[in-house]
């Protein structure tokens, strides 16, 4: 399933260049406007990211993101900023679908374990933005992907098995917003070595040959954000191709 993408800062949409704060590019179009159409063009699910809560560790766009769950007619899933269970419970009652844990879930498993169990598997999932280390294995980057882990991505899930977590999102941070292609190798890896889990990708898709590869694969989800705002391809196309 095609997950289009918006990210917002400011109460409009931007996109960041391997997750740069200090690489933005702004776009002049109202997120209600752009979750409509994407709507209108066959998507069931919207996949929001608060940048503003990513970077300062609270959220601010949550007012926004709930007028868009309830006006769009998507399902919406969104994270950025998630701090608190009442956050949450907040998105979830506002209308949101499900909300995306980053940071926390990597320092604070425990926590998030925790809100699993309260909220229901459904309404979690876990985005682990990785950075792949001189020796090849990925390790998940905290704070809005400014800090740097220790961990490797493997470390991080399997410490979540058995715990009821049942959808992770993944983004290899240097192929994100370059259009380049997705990291194809990783994503099988991921799927074969933990089969139970719902994979959402996310990060390098440039072509309706990126959006093919993924597909081929079968994830549970394919996140597409900047090639839809610069008009690589349509929606629509994402979706039949």
């Amino acid at each position: 399933m095609i997950y289009p993408a918006i990210d917002l800062m400011d109460g409009g949409c931007v996109r960041l260049f391997k997750g740069d704060f200090n690489q933005r590019t702004d776009y002049a179009i109202s997120p209600l406007e752009v979750a409509k159409g994407y709507a209108a063009a066959g998507a069931e699910w919207m996949h929001i990211v608060d940048l503003d809560g990513a970077k300062h560790g609270n959220t601010e766009q949550a007012e926004l993101i709930m007028e868009i769950a309830r006006e769009s007619g998507l399902k919406v899933q969104t994270g950025g900023g998630l701090r608190e269970l009442s956050q949450i419970q907040t998105l979830l009652n506002g209308g949101v679908n499900r909300a995306v844990i980053g940071s926390l879930a990597v320092t604070n498993p425990q926590m998030v374990k925790f809100w699993i169990s309260e909220v229901g598997r459904e309404h979690i999932c876990v985005a682990l933005d990785v950075n792949i280390g001189e020796d090849g294995e990925p390790y998940p980057a905290t704070r809005g992907w400014t800090e740097a882990g220790n961990r490797t991505l493997w470390h991080v899930l399997d410490d979540y098995m058995g715990t009821g977590l049942n959808t992770i999102l993944v983004t290899d941070i240097g192929r994100d917003g370059v259009e380049g292609g997705s990291n194809i190798a990783l994503y099988k890896k991921i799927m074969a070595d933990y089969p139970t889990l719902n994979l959402i990708t996310s990060g390098g898709v440039g072509t309706l040959e990126h959006v093919s590869e993924l597909k081929a694969l079968n994830p549970y989800g394919v996140i597409i954000g900047k090639a839809l705002y610069e008009e690589r391809f349509t929606l629509e196309e994402a979706i039949a191709c």
